[in-house]
């Protein structure tokens, strides 16, 4: 048996609106939008971007192709969105699975409803019971 301690990750996804994703997956998973404003400032006032790169919303400085959004708890990985101008067009290669319980799940179906999210299929057999959906750009990700 390893002695090593586990490797943290963080998982990048693709996205054609970085910090749309970000709200949307920040608000499904109860994390927070990162806030980047004291670091791009310093990032520019060390020469090292300058502002045709960044964008202002709400009152904080983000990257325009990289959003990350984190569990406050520090426990779960970070989510980073990457700008990738192009539309997603195939089933997924990775996908997240929310992990509610069968108490919560049609609840927690709603809620990501009200979010932007949509019901792709719901399976319900004798293995286990899921709902498949989609996020606002399309990549799937299943509530169970």
């Amino acid at each position: 048996m390893s002695t090593d301690a586990a490797t943290p990750i963080q998982i990048v996804i693709d996205a054609t609106d970085p910090l749309a994703q970000a709200r949307f997956w920040a608000e499904a998973l109860h994390y927070e939008v990162e806030n980047t404003t004291d670091l791009i400032n310093r990032v520019i006032e060390a020469g090292l971007a300058t502002r045709d790169i960044i964008h202002e919303d709400d009152g904080r400085l983000y990257w325009n192709d990289l959003v990350g959004v984190g569990d406050p708890g520090g426990t779960g990985p970070r989510l980073l969105f990457q700008r990738n101008p192009a539309a997603k067009t195939d089933k997924n290669r990775l996908h997240l699975d929310l992990n509610v319980g069968a108490e919560r799940r049609d609840d927690e179906v709603e809620r990501l409803r009200q979010l932007g999210a949509e019901v792709l299929y719901e399976i319900d057999e004798p293995g286990g019971h899921h709902v498949t959906m989609a996020d606002p750009e399309g990549n799937e990700f299943c509530v169970q």
